[in-house]
């Protein structure tokens, strides 16, 4: 190629961004139907994202001492509606994680479609466009979808409402389009913007597409971990001093200590998972659990990208059963007296709607990233089935490296729960200890279930139609 060749020319790089975005939107109408799924999932975690960020948007545009009164307490007290903006963003988080698991379904047919592109000439930077815009025009079909199913939803209950005093959701704040368009427009940037962060350690050839990977971690892991647990517990207790705080700041200060400890018990999962892929290699006397062991030491991170949300919810379920359980209590002692606990107890109803709701869409990004790992590894499935090792053996050795790095995950969560929810408790009052450790125990229970739901796929996978192309 000569010199003259490669001098930019003015506007280029507008029609080249302008030619990529429109082989991203040819690539998605001849998806396949595994691609379909996928851009299914995306767009329906994009409408659940941009429905609960208009819903925290309508709740914060509530202008303080408005006369119409709601159904729901913790609409009507300004005081208390922020903590209500916080829960519907909380649930952003799961659907960010299952966003991130639905954009690696059929990563070896993306992979495969990248290098049939680099053989047409297209660079690893254009490769990475394209998928990032293939991402975002996904994501802004399901951000219109979730704009339009939130208006009709308001315009429905606004009839239902139409002449009582009395309002269950606030109808009758006006619409703020400008903020409404921009929350619509933000996710798929966003998914973009993930879309990018994704493939930032993937390099295409013509020949295929690998992954750069990161040397294995060492004992900085462990130092991580301990450094995370003890910051989130050492702002877990600031959170709890009145004198030091302010009761304002309070919410801020759990997300905080969530984030730290969540993060802690996150990097313990893919240590564990190194640990005992390591430990087991050599000393497993079950098939299963060899099968297992293997697959844990090949890729000791893929249980902590996969469970993170699901730690994190799992710290925010322990701290809120506790702090729940502290404070009726303290409701029926004799010091409130005559108090009418039905605000407390409704607002203690949302909120745990609200984490049952992140924990639903947790599992189902579990379930999606368990499916995702089967669909990768279907040909040396298949043959293993091939070569003799029973079906029966392969189920339990999925079952097997779900459960095993997700054990010390969960039970630090638990504990890291139950340091945030003991910081809060105030001296003299009882400590709550069987409802919030079945927090734990339910999740764990509620992830393998969610893991056993993909075992159907299992059995499509082992056909020796998928050995053809080895």
């Amino acid at each position: 190629m000569s010199t003259e060749s490669r001098t930019p020319v003015p506007g280029s790089a507008v029609r080249a961004l302008v030619g990529d975005a429109r082989l991203a939107v040819d690539l998605v109408r001849g998806s396949d139907r595994r691609e379909w799924w996928r851009l299914g999932l995306t767009a329906f975690g994009a409408f659940l994202a941009t429905c609960f960020a208009l819903a925290a948007g309508t709740v914060a545009a509530i202008p303080d001492g408005h006369p119409v009164r709601y159904t729901n307490g913790l609409l009507n007290g300004s005081g208390v509606r922020p903590g209500l903006v916080l829960a519907l963003l909380l649930l952003l988080i799961p659907v960010l994680g299952f966003l991130g698991q639905a954009t690696r379904i059929g990563a070896v047919h993306r992979d495969r479609r990248f290098a049939a592109l680099r053989l047409t000439g297209a660079t690893t930077q254009q490769v990475r466009t394209v998928a990032a815009f293939e991402a975002g025009v996904t994501c802004l079909v399901g951000s219109v979808a979730g704009l339009v199913g939130f208006l009709g939803v308001r315009a429905v209950l606004d009839a239902a409402q139409s002449g009582r005093s009395v309002l269950v959701w606030p109808t009758d704040i006006p619409v703020f389009w400008p903020g409404f368009v921009l929350v619509t427009l933000a996710m798929p940037l966003l998914a973009t913007a993930a879309g990018v962060l994704a493939l930032r350690r993937v390099a295409s050839s013509p020949l295929g597409v690998f992954r750069r990977t990161r040397p294995p971690r060492s004992l900085k892991v462990y130092v991580l971990v301990a450094v995370l647990l003890v910051a989130g517990a050492g702002v877990a207790y600031v959170g709890s001093q009145e004198d030091l705080l302010m009761a304002a700041a309070f919410p801020a200060i759990v997300a905080g200590a969530v984030v730290l400890i969540g993060a802690g018990a996150v990097s313990a999962a893919g240590a564990a998972s190194r640990f005992l892929g390591n430990r087991l290699v050599g000393r497993a006397q079950s098939p299963a659990l060899l099968i297992a062991a293997g697959r844990l030491q090949s890729d000791p991170w893929a249980a902590a990208r996969v469970h993170a949300t699901v730690i994190l919810i799992t710290v925010v379920g322990v701290g809120f059963t506790g702090i729940r359980r502290i404070v009726l209590d303290a409701l029926k002692g004799p010091n409130y007296a005559g108090n009418d606990t039905g605000f407390y107890e409704s607002g203690f109803a949302a909120v745990g709607l609200t984490v049952l709701v992140a924990l639903s869409i947790a599992m189902l990004g579990l379930a999606v990233g368990t499916a995702e790992s089967l669909l990768t590894r279907r040909r040396a499935l298949a043959a293993q089935y091939a070569a003799g090792v029973p079906r029966s053996v392969l189920r339990r050795a999925l079952l097997v490296e779900t459960a095993l790095p997700l054990a010390p995950a969960v039970l630090l969560a638990g504990l890291g729960g139950l340091v945030i929810y003991a910081a809060y408790m105030p001296n003299g009052s009882s400590f709550p200890l069987l409802q919030p450790l079945l927090v734990p125990v339910a999740v764990y229970a509620a992830c393998l279930l969610a893991a056993a739901a993909s075992l159907p796929l299992l059995g499509r996978t082992l056909r020796p139609a998928e050995l053809r192309h080895e």
